[in-house]
């Protein structure tokens, strides 16, 4: 009887040891829609700190930056694009592009609620491929051969290894970004192994200065960096965004997002919308010329609910236009496609 009471006993410990701990996640259903709350192995969960950046009050979550002094956080942007042209008669011709821009922001001090960091400016790759040949600009290797490019390698050498001052809120507001001075300086001096005319130089400079300032990359690093709405979002719900996609304003780039789930370390948000089908006519004579042209984008990102810090980003947008010209009797159509995939922290997804 006894042996029999010890084989329980030791059965009921084995049982209770056997049981795993669990942890909670809410996400969307994919299904119904609806929000969820679902169990599953605490091992299978990353840590997340005690008060974590991205954090719910009463079923609304929010987005904060809780980064630490000396540590350094990644913010690789990668574009990847295929176009390809149809003419009248069926031909195609198909050319893909590549871009790479390789930065970094280190934590150099806290005060208050602004963090005070560097952003490193490490690399940039550039390529280029149609009909078998593909060309490529890459900071890490040596110039190329070719005379037309030596001159954007020399540019992009001399924009890399540079570093500028940012200052940054506890809620991702960047306030300031400063430095610029000195990499334009390090810009000239390169333009000028290759262009000796001042104008010329000056021209180069200038234009590099209109898509390379304070404004711009605040504007970007905003876009990057946060995205979830100051007042808060619940699981599920849904906020929309729009952009010019042309100088007039006239094009609007509609983006719809959606907090699918919090939980395992990660906050991920789902991203749709684009700019409608929209036809443009004008007649002249018998002839009618219309353009017709619309972008659809799909996918997701991702930030590190500990930190707020985006951990990846990868989005698919397709654009397609058609030109047609018509005389009533017959009509010719050139039509462009476009795939891209717009990533962030692409070796994170």
């Amino acid at each position: 009887m006894k042996n029999v009471a010890a084989l329980m006993l030791i059965s009921s410990i084995a049982l209770v040891s056997c049981k795993k701990e669990t942890a909670t996640i809410t996400k969307v259903d994919p299904k119904t829609g609806k929000t969820v709350t679902v169990e599953v192995p605490a091992d299978s969960v990353a840590k997340v700190a005690e008060n974590p950046a991205i954090k719910d009050s009463a079923g609304v979550f929010t987005q904060t930056f809780k980064l630490e002094k000396g540590k350094t956080y990644p913010l690789t942007t990668y574009q990847r694009d295929v176009k390809t042209m149809e003419d009248p008669q069926g031909k195609t011709i198909t050319a893909t592009s590549e871009s790479t821009d390789e930065m970094n922001f280190t934590v150099n001090d806290i005060k208050g609620n602004v963090y005070d960091m560097t952003l490193n400016l490490v690399a940039k790759r550039n390529s280029q491929s149609a009909q078998g040949k593909t060309v490529v600009v890459d900071t890490k290797l040596a110039i190329p051969k070719e005379d037309d490019l030596k001159m954007i390698w020399n540019i992009n050498k001399a924009l890399t290894g540079n570093k500028l001052n940012m200052k940054m809120d506890t809620k991702g507001n960047v306030v300031s970004i400063t430095g610029f001075d000195a990499v334009y300086n390090k810009v000239t001096a390169a333009v000028g192994t290759l262009i000796k005319d001042e104008n010329q130089k000056a021209s180069v400079v200038a234009s590099l200065k209109e898509t390379f300032n304070e404004k711009v990359l605040k504007d970007q690093l905003n876009k990057n960096l946060t995205i979830i709405p100051k007042k808060g979002v619940k699981i599920g719900e849904k906020w929309t965004t729009s952009e010019n996609a042309d100088p007039s304003g006239s094009i609007k780039v509609t983006s719809n997002y959606v907090l699918k789930s919090v939980g395992n370390g990660a906050a991920e948000i789902s991203v749709t919308g684009g700019i409608p089908k929209k036809t443009e006519k004008k007649t002249q004579g018998p002839i009618t010329h219309s353009l017709s042209s619309e972008l659809a984008q799909n996918g997701t990102i991702k930030f590190d609910q500990s930190t707020g810090w985006i951990t990846n980003q990868n989005i698919d947008v397709k654009t397609t236009q058609i030109e047609t010209i018509s005389d009533g009797k017959q009509s010719q159509s050139m039509k462009s496609t476009s795939k891209s995939s717009v990533m962030v922290n692409p070796s994170a997804k």
